[in-house]
């Protein structure tokens, strides 16, 4: 599968925007549930999703190396408003013409990159966290076959050092994928998910 500039901001804004639908289901104790992100409850996951967006929508405006933009919030007393405010300015600056042709500084991942490349990056985080938050409140996940294959084909790029998995990076060890998975389970599996842990409630 190729993707272009175009294409992967709006897969991105799907992924995005099936984030802030199923934050915005949560309420009450559900802030203080699991989350497949170990010892992270979700008002700490969303606090984190939040930091993300708004660093990297300083990083496709030039801003990124400035640390302050990547800190979470330390009011976290209304999660879902907060992130769909970080959720909007992501969705604007990557929506500016020419974004994807800029280099993005991203100092969590040691570098800059192209800007092409780093909303791969910001997408597929978008589709596994979407997924993240749904599965610590037991819902499904909603989002269209071709952002599913479009992270698949993302989540088989991410590397699998032990070096740059597990505590202190973005993401766990690698699962063993089943023969038979779908693309969602793959992609959660390839990057250290186990599906099958977390069932949706009745």
């Amino acid at each position: 599968m190729t993707v272009t500039g175009a294409d992967i901001v709006e897969l991105d804004r799907m992924a995005v925007h099936e984030a802030l639908r199923v934050v915005e289901l949560a309420q009450g104790a559900d802030w203080e549930r699991d989350t497949p992100c170990a010892g992270w409850t979700l008002r700490r996951l969303v606090a984190h999703m939040t930091a993300q967006h708004h660093g990297f929508a300083a990083a496709a405006r030039g801003a990124g190396r400035e640390a302050a933009h990547w800190q979470e919030p330390q009011d976290m007393s209304e999660p879902a408003r907060v992130h769909r405010a970080a959720a909007t300015s992501v969705l604007a600056a990557f929506a500016e013409p020419g974004s994807t042709e800029r280099e993005f500084a991203l100092p969590e991942l040691g570098g800059s990159f192209p800007g092409r490349l780093a909303v791969h990056f910001h997408f597929v985080d978008y589709v596994v966290h979407a997924w993240d938050v749904a599965a610590a409140i037991g819902t499904p996940v909603e989002l269209p076959d071709d952002v599913l294959h479009a992270a698949l084909v993302t989540a088989r790029l991410v590397p699998t050092d032990p070096a740059r998995r597990g505590p202190g990076n973005a993401f766990a060890p690698a699962l063993d994928v089943p023969g038979g998975s779908g693309p969602l389970e793959e992609t959660l599996r390839l990057l250290g998910r186990e599906p099958s842990r977390w069932p949706v409630r009745p």
